[in-house]
């Protein structure tokens, strides 16, 4: 049954063309649904609880749901789209069902296909009711705007959307939501809120070279181009393990554990777009749910990321020591980071600069977080008080560090406060300067849509295949 519904639906996509002009002759209207106070606040939660304003607003005053927020992808700048109720610009004209479709599948009303920047691949998890509460808060509640989002334009053949449609026929599960039996309602909970809705999995679970998930390690820890999102499992060296609910739910809420870890890069949006205005029974849900996801251990860590270093006590030594005394990532590091977090590393009194031992940053087995908050630096608003670090790259107000500069105080921090088996280059810095690691698929570049249509024919040709022996069985 499963493999000849995806045999149908790859029959549809290789008609993509032809339904697009069909749907441009009949255009199905949508029906506004009645509003309902009750069931769009319910939306409206889940809006947040998928963080749907992050991506679809775009920063520096944009309106919201309007789109135009540039997501970095290792193939460049995938732009959100306007999802508000216009008719023109946005998905006013979408039925319900072409709107579960695009949460589900990834296809527009107009019949193209999103980009799996869109979590359409956890999406497709959601309950029809949650759907309709969505649909219903979008259509309703949520204010047209009149503006076109700025278009993405990947290069060829990343361009070619209708190349997702293969895509999906060998990584899309689509499928429902269902309770895990033998699990409490409180995890079950939690695991739908982390997966249909937060996508966790989106960020912390490595890819395979086509960029689709690698079930076996989920919630792994995985790259996000210049960030690293860290192994989030049951693990107590390598994930969260070690960590007590309080703490877990603290940073969920906050972003800031003292003497462990702050949120930064795209963590920092969750939790100040979605997480922290989740209620406290749906944190805690999230954080059963993530105490008891398998251990995935990482032979590189020795110990936990938060166990590393120590107060420095090279602060009395500078008032005798002679500039030639010190390394060059030192005298950086005094002229450029101790005067927020202190010569000895302790951060401010107030807690407002974080201390960098004991920090998860800093005793990660790779420096990718470390490198990318001192070029792009920190900023999240929880509950109306704002968090900022500023960045040292390129543009700075403050100082543009080169790359040298960067590797240099990274390797200080790295021996005096953090992980000292973490050595950094400036060749580290330049990779993560320019979005880092690329995945097999960005560099295969004019290969890589073919490969990926010829590997869906072959599954198509077996799949066809087994079909006929099962009949001939019969």
């Amino acid at each position: 049954m499963q493999s000849s519904r995806k045999v149908r639906e790859l029959a549809g996509h290789l008609g993509l063309a032809a339904a697009a002009l069909v749907l441009s002759c009949s255009v199905v209207r949508a029906q506004v649904p009645e509003p309902n106070e009750a069931i769009a606040q319910r939306g409206h939660y889940l809006a947040v609880a998928a963080d749907c304003a992050a991506c679809h607003t775009a920063p520096g005053g944009g309106k919201p749901f309007a789109g135009g927020y540039g997501i970095a992808s290792p193939l460049g700048a995938i732009y959100a789209t306007n999802i508000t109720p216009s008719k023109t610009y946005g998905i006013g004209a979408y039925t319900e069902a072409q709107f579960a479709r695009a949460l589900r599948e990834g296809i527009r009303g107009d019949g193209a296909h999103l980009y799996p920047a869109m979590p359409y691949t956890s999406y497709t998890k959601l309950t029809d009711e949650d759907i309709h509460a969505l649909y219903v808060y979008f259509m309703t509640d949520v204010k047209p705007v009149e503006a076109k989002a700025r278009e993405t334009a990947l290069p060829f053949p990343y361009n070619i959307r209708a190349s997702m449609a293969f895509w999906n026929l060998l990584f899309l599960d689509d499928t429902r939501f269902r309770p895990e039996p033998g699990k409490s309602a409180e995890v079950n909970r939690g695991h739908y809120l982390a997966y249909a809705l937060a996508h966790c999995d989106t960020c912390h679970t490595p890819r395979n070279a086509m960029m689709a998930e690698i079930g076996s390690k989920a919630l792994g820890g995985a790259s996000l181009g210049s960030w690293y999102a860290p192994n989030v499992t049951s693990d107590q060296k390598s994930g969260v393990g070690g960590w007590s609910d309080d703490e877990l739910a603290r940073y969920l809420k906050t972003g800031d554990v003292p003497g462990k870890a702050q949120a930064g890069g795209p963590m920092a949006e969750a939790v100040e777009h979605s997480f922290q205005y989740l209620d406290d029974s749906d944190i805690r849900a999230i954080v059963a749910y993530i105490k008891q996801v398998p251990a995935i251990s990482d032979s590189r860590d020795t110990a936990p990321r938060d166990a590393y270093g120590k107060a420095s006590d090279r602060e009395t030594a500078y008032r005798g020591l002679p500039e030639s005394g010190m390394s060059r990532g030192e005298r950086l590091f005094t002229g450029e980071c101790a005067a927020c977090h202190r010569p000895t590393g302790k951060g401010s009194p107030d807690g407002y600069y974080p201390q960098l031992f004991h920090n998860t940053a800093v005793g990660a087995p790779i420096a990718d977080n470390l490198i990318s908050t001192i070029l792009t630096g920190v900023r999240r608003e929880v509950g109306g008080h704002t968090v900022y670090m500023p960045g040292f790259g390129e543009g700075s107000y403050v100082d543009a560090l080169s790359d040298q500069d960067i590797a240099d105080v990274s390797n200080y921090v790295e021996q005096e406060f953090g992980n000292p088996a973490v050595k950094v280059s400036a060749e580290d810095v330049k990779l993560i300067r320019s979005g880092g690691p690329k995945p097999l698929i960005a560099k295969l570049g004019a290969y890589a849509v073919p490969g990926m249509i010829a590997g869906g024919l072959v599954l198509v040709g077996l799949v066809v295949l087994m079909m006929r022996r099962v009949r001939k069985t019969r």
